[in-house]
Formats: C-alpha cells, sequence, structure tokens
C-alpha cells in the first residue's frame, strides 16, 4: 500500500476545518445535524477544490508546467480556486468557462465567481452551452506549447485520481474530530456533481477503517448515472493508493431526486435550504452544489431516512450567491 502521507502536494488549505453542530436547523428537523466546514478552506473564500488543487499542483510541479488550464461553468467553484492557486504558485491560468443554459442571467457574466476569476489575473475563455468545453481546452493546450509554454490540464472539478486525494486527507480529519469530539455518524451527506469529492471521501474513510454511509445528492445527474461516475473514479483512487478496488463494493450511495432541470437550475427547495440555513444559523450556502445538497437532507431527515445524527460535508460555494441575486431577491 502506497504510504499516503508522502504523496507530494503544496499547501494551500487552512485545515483542520471546523466540524460544528447546527443546534437550531437540528431542532427544526428533529435530528442532530452537524456540518464540516470545508467552504473555511481558505483559497479565495474557501471551499472542497481547495483540497484537490494541492495534490493537483503538486503533480503539475512535478511535470514542470508552468500554465494551468481547466474547465467549468461561468460560475464555476472550481474555476475560482484554480485561478487563485496559479496567483498564489506564479502558474499563468487559462479558465475555458462553459455558459448554462436556464441559469439566472441578471449578475450572471460579471458578479459572483467569475469577477474573483478575473481579480487573480485569469485568461477567460466563454464557451457556448453547446460547445465542447473539452475540445476547446486541448485546442488551448496545443496552442500553448506550439508557443513555448507547459500548460497542465485539470479536469473539471478537479476529479481524477491525483485530485481526490485531497478529500482523503479531509476523511482523515473527520476522523480525528470524531473522535476528540466523542461523535457518531448515521450518514455523511454532501452535494456530488464532478464526483472527486465523495470518491476522495470514501477512499479515506475506508483507508480509516471507518463504515459511515456517504450520501451524495445529485446536482446534475440521476441516481445511476451519477453513482457509476463516483464508483468508477474510487476504484480508481483506491487502486492509486494501493488499496484493493473490491473495498469499493456497496459504498457508493446517491439520490438524483433533488437537482431539479439540470446543473446550476436552481429548485424552490434549493432556495428554502439556502434561506433556512442563513436564517438559522448564519451559514451560506450556494444555489449550484450545497443548496441542493441540503435540500436532499433537509427533505430526507424529515422522512426519517438519515437517522437521528447526521453530518452534512459544506463544500463552500457561497460566492456564487452574489450571481444568482434575483433568486433570492
Amino acid at each position: 500500500m502506497t504510504d499516503f502521507v508522502k504523496i507530494d502536494r503544496v499547501h494551500l488549505c487552512h485545515g483542520p476545518t471546523p466540524l460544528e453542530s447546527m443546534p437550531r436547523l437540528s431542532k427544526t428537523l428533529g435530528c442532530n445535524v452537524f456540518v464540516k466546514r470545508d467552504d473555511c478552506t481558505g483559497l479565495a473564500g474557501g471551499g472542497n477544490k481547495t483540497r484537490k488543487l494541492e495534490y493537483l499542483l503538486a503533480d503539475a510541479n512535478s511535470e514542470g508546467a508552468d500554465t494551468l488550464i481547466t474547465i467549468g461553468g461561468i460560475q464555476s467553484n472550481h474555476a475560482r480556486q484554480t485561478a487563485a492557486a496559479a496567483a498564489k504558485f506564479g502558474f499563468d491560468c487559462y479558465l475555458v468557462l462553459e455558459d448554462v443554459s436556464g441559469t439566472p442571467k441578471k449578475d450572471y457574466y460579471h458578479n459572483g465567481n467569475i469577477l474573483l476569476d478575473q481579480l487573480c489575473g485569469a485568461h477567460i475563455h466563454q464557451v457556448a452551452d453547446d460547445e465542447d468545453s473539452m475540445f476547446f481546452a486541448e485546442q488551448l493546450k496545443s496552442q500553448l506549447i506550439s508557443q513555448g509554454k507547459k500548460p497542465y490540464l485539470i479536469p473539471v472539478g478537479g476529479s481524477n485520481t491525483v485530485g481526490s486525494l485531497g478529500y482523503i486527507r479531509c476523511a482523515q480529519e473527520i476522523a480525528v474530530q470524531i473522535k476528540a469530539q466523542k461523535l457518531s455518524f448515521d450518514h455523511i451527506v454532501l452535494a456530488t456533481g464532478s464526483a472527486g469529492t465523495q470518491a476522495g471521501l470514501l477512499a479515506g474513510l475506508i483507508l480509516e477503517n471507518i463504515d459511515i454511509p456517504v450520501l451524495g445528492i445529485c446536482v446534475s445527474r440521476d441516481t445511476q448515472a451519477q453513482k457509476e461516475i463516483v464508483q468508477a473514479l474510487l476504484e480508481r483512487t483506491l487502486d492509486y493508493i494501493g488499496l484493493p478496488t473490491s473495498l469499493a463494493k456497496n459504498r457508493v450511495f446517491t439520490d438524483g431526486g433533488y437537482y431539479g432541470e439540470g446543473y446550476g437550475i436552481t429548485t424552490e427547495a434549493t432556495i428554502d435550504a439556502v434561506k433556512q440555513c442563513a436564517q438559522l444559523e448564519g451559514l451560506l450556502l450556494d444555489p449550484v452544489y450545497t443548496g441542493k445538497g441540503m435540500a436532499g437532507l433537509i427533505d430526507l431527515a424529515k422522512q426519517g431516512k438519515l437517522g437521528q445524527n447526521i453530518l452534512f460535508l459544506h463544500t463552500g460555494g457561497s460566492q456564487g450567491l452574489f450571481a444568482y441575486s434575483d433568486v433570492f431577491q
């Protein structure tokens, strides 16, 4: 088995991030809800991609790269954190940002994450929602190579085996915090999209020999499609760190009942969940990921399907609220 601690990473994350109770939401739901505050990782406002970028940037350094390229929606949290990490470590940064149909447009193109991308000095290429953004990124990579640059292409969400290592570290933090605070959980709930966070967290729990069910509330796909993506990445991540892929069996749970019409398109339940957490806990969620994840948690908790003790993984993204201002006014 690979000695996980010895895998190279750069240092970006403020950690360990807090694990704290949500007493007023808990009272409303009739169960005990806690939150792992990965919105507090620190990089340009924080979020889950900071953990992934620690390993991705180390890999980029090992390849002698001088430029980062990545892909996401126009309001991508991952793009924001990639731009910030590039600035911190002296990489040029190119963002291929895809428009998303069905999203509110009043502030979408000039506020929220895209404003922060610009402040961090990223080169932004916008593509239409029907364009192949990966093809565009590959062409851009070839063009930069022809100019003498050494680009490193990070996949959507930083979600490959290297990026997923960041959430092995998060699982190890949770293991320590559970023991220190004398807690036990019936479920861990998170928003799941590009799959790296859920796959990495599961790999870390397996490494720590902790068998807490992890439920991914889908933000863009149906239950089965998301499960297959997480399952495949979990198996690759386990293999990468030298654990048997058979350990992934019966560990992946997803729920596609809360994403609505598609990625980035809000639902009434999402808006209600964002408002509840802000008004009961002073906790800012986002309309794309954590709002949908919390909407699923609230509904399932009310049905008694998550047990009495629930941990919500807050993956950040509140910067995106400013791009969705007309939804919340």
